[in-house]
C-alpha cells in the first residue's frame, strides 16, 4: 500500500507541524559529529581563537546564505531532492543534466550514513563505558583502548547496527510522529546538557582558560591552513550539499520565513559547537592536557581527563548522551532523502522503503567497519574503504553539490521565482542573491581545489 504521506502530489505534501518544528529538525541535522568532535578539534589543532574567527564569518557569508537557497529549493520542489530537481528543471527551461544535483545529494546522504554510523557506533561503545566510570590509566592506556575497539570487528559491526535500528526506528514514524518528535524531544535535552557541562566546566574545571582559547582572538594568527579548514568546516557543518536540507525544506510551510529561520539555525549550531568547545577544553585545560589532540581529542584525552576529575563519572556519561543525541538526530536526516527517493519512484510504503535503504547502508557500513581490521589491507586509490567514503563525499560530491545549488539557484532558476520563494526585496534580496550568485560559487571553489591538492 502506498504511504500516503510522501506519495501525493506535491500541493498536498505533508509539512512540519509548525516553525519550530522545523528549527528542531533542521538544528537536529547540523548539530551532529562534527559540532562535538571535529570542530573542538579543529579549533585545537588550528590556533584555537584564530580558526574560530575566520569559522563565524564564513558561517555568515557562505553557510547561511546557502543554507537559505538549499531550503528554498526543497520549498518549491515539495518532493524529494530528485523529484525537487527535476520539477524546478523544467519549471526553469533547463537542460536535465542539473538533475545531478539531487543524485549527488542522493548518494551522498546515502554514503555518509555508512561510515558515519560506525563513527556513532564508537560513541554508543564509550557511552557504555562511561556509565561505568573510566578507570584511572596512564595516557597510553586509552589509545590503546580505542585501538582494540578498532581491531575488534564484532563489537564495531554490533554497536554499528544498533545505531542504524536506532536510525530506522524514528524514520520509520513517518515525517511528524517520527522525525520530528524524536527532534522534539531530543533537541531541548541536547542543549540543556550541554549548558550543565558549560556550568561545570565554570566550577570544577578551567572555563576561563578555554574561553581564553576560542575568544582571544588573534587576527594575526590566520593563515593559509587556518583560513582553508574553516572555511571547509563553515560549509559541512550546516548539512549543505548532502539532500537532507532540500528534503527537509520540501516539508517547510509557505508562511515560514526561509531567511528568518535559516539564520536562527545557523545561529543554534554554531552557538552548540562554541559551548561544545568551551565544555570540552575547560576539562582539557583543567587537566593539563594537549588541547590540539586531533581527532583522537573525544575518544582518548576526554577518557583520560574524566577519569582523573570529580564527578568525572557523571559528567562523562552525561557528555557522550549528547554525543550520542547528536549524532542521532543528524544521522536521521541522512537517511530521510533516500526514503523519500524509493517511496517517491517506486511507490512503497514508508516502512518497506526505511527498511531496504537501511539494509542497503548496513552493508555498505559492515565493510566501513572491517576496513579497520580484517580487511585492513584491502585499498582503492591507495584508501581504505572509511578513508575511500570519507574522501569522495566530504571532499567531493557535497562541495560540488554545493557548488550546482549555487549556480542553479542564482543562474539558472528564474529570478521571479527565487524572490518569490525566498521572499527578500530590495537591498536585502540583491545583497543574498550576489553572495550567492559570485561569493559562494568561488569560495566552494576555492575549497574543492585546496581539499584535493590542487592549491595545497
Amino acid at each position: 500500500m502506498k504511504n500516503q504521506e510522501t506519495a501525493q502530489a506535491p500541493e498536498a505534501r505533508v509539512h512540519w507541524s509548525s516553525r519550530w518544528g522545523f528549527f528542531l529538525v533542521t538544528v537536529g541535522s547540523a548539530v551532529g559529529l562534527g559540532n562535538l568532535w571535529k570542530f573542538p578539534y579543529m579549533t585545537g589543532s588550528n590556533g584555537g581563537s584564530a580558526f574560530v574567527l575566520v569559522y563565524l564569518f564564513c558561517i555568515l557569508l557562505i553557510g547561511v546564505p546557502l543554507l537559505m537557497a538549499e531550503t528554498l529549493l526543497g520549498r518549491r520542489g515539495q518532493a524529494s531532492p530528485v523529484g525537487t530537481m527535476r520539477l524546478l528543471v523544467a519549471e526553469a527551461g533547463a537542460s536535465k543534466a542539473w538533475l545531478a544535483i539531487g543524485y549527488i545529494g542522493i548518494m551522498g546522504s546515502f554514503l555518509i550514513l555508512s561510515f558515519y554510523s560506525v563513527v556513532a557506533g564508537w560513541v554508543l561503545e564509550y557511552t557504555w563505558q562511561a556509565a561505568g566510570g573510566f578507570a584511572p590509566a596512564p595516557k597510553e592506556a586509552f589509545g590503546q583502548a580505542f585501538s582494540d575497539l578498532l581491531a575488534n570487528p564484532g563489537r564495531l559491526i554490533f554497536w554499528h547496527t544498533l545505531f542504524m535500528a536506532m536510525t530506522a526506528a524514528v524514520v520509520l514514524g513517518g515525517v511528524t510522529s517520527g522525525i520530528e518528535r524524536a527532534n522534539r524531544i531530543m533537541m531541548p535535552r541536547l542543549f540543556l546538557i550541554l549548558l550543565f557541562l558549560t556550568g561545570y566546566g565554570a566550577f570544577a574545571a578551567d572555563l576561563p582558560a578555554a574561553f581564553r582559547f576560542l575568544f582571544h582572538f588573534d587576527a594575526a594568527a590566520i593563515n593559509r591552513s587556518v583560513l582553508f579548514a574553516a572555511m571547509g568546516h563553515a560549509f559541512f557543518t550546516l548539512s549543505l550539499g548532502m539532500g537532507a536540507i532540500i528534503t527537509y525544506g520540501s516539508y517547510l510551510d509557505r508562511a515560514t520565513s526561509i531567511p528568518r529561520i535559516c539564520l536562527q539555525v545557523a545561529v543554534a549550531d554554531t552557538l552548540v559547537a562554541l559551548l561544545a568547545g568551551l565544555s570540552i577544553f575547560a576539562v582539557v585545560f583543567a587537566q593539563g592536557l594537549e588541547p590540539a589532540a586531533g581527532p583522537g581529542l573525544l575518544l582518548q584525552t576526554l577518557p583520560l581527563a574524566f577519569s582523573q576529575m570529580p564527578g568525572g563519572q557523571v559528567v562523562g556519561f552525561l557528555f557522550f548522551v549528547l554525543v550520542v543525541f547528536a549524532a542521532w538526530t543528524s544521522s536521521i536526516s541522512l537517511l530521510e532523502p533516500s526514503v523519500t527517493l524509493v517511496v517517491e519512484r517506486f511507490g512503497l510504503g514508508r516502512q518497506v522503503a526505511v527498511l531496504l535503504v537501511t539494509l542497503g547502508i548496513w552493508l555498505l557500513g559492515v565493510a566501513v567497519a572491517l576496513s579497520f581490521n580484517a580487511w585492513s589491507g584491502v585499498t582503492l586509490f591507495g584508501l581504505g574503504f572509511f578513508d575511500l567514503l570519507d574522501t569522495l563525499t566530504s571532499k567531493i560530491m557535497m562541495p560540488l553539490a554545493g557548488l550546482l545549488i549555487a549556480v542553479f539557484t542564482a543562474w539558472v532558476m528564474q529570478r521571479r521565482h527565487v524572490a518569490d520563494e525566498i521572499g527578500l526585496s530590495g537591498r536585502s534580496f540583491s545583497f543574498w542573491y550576489r553572495v550567492v550568485a559570485f561569493v559562494s560559487p568561488v569560495a566552494i571553489a576555492i575549497i574543492f581545489l585546496n581539499v584535493i591538492g590542487i592549491l595545497g
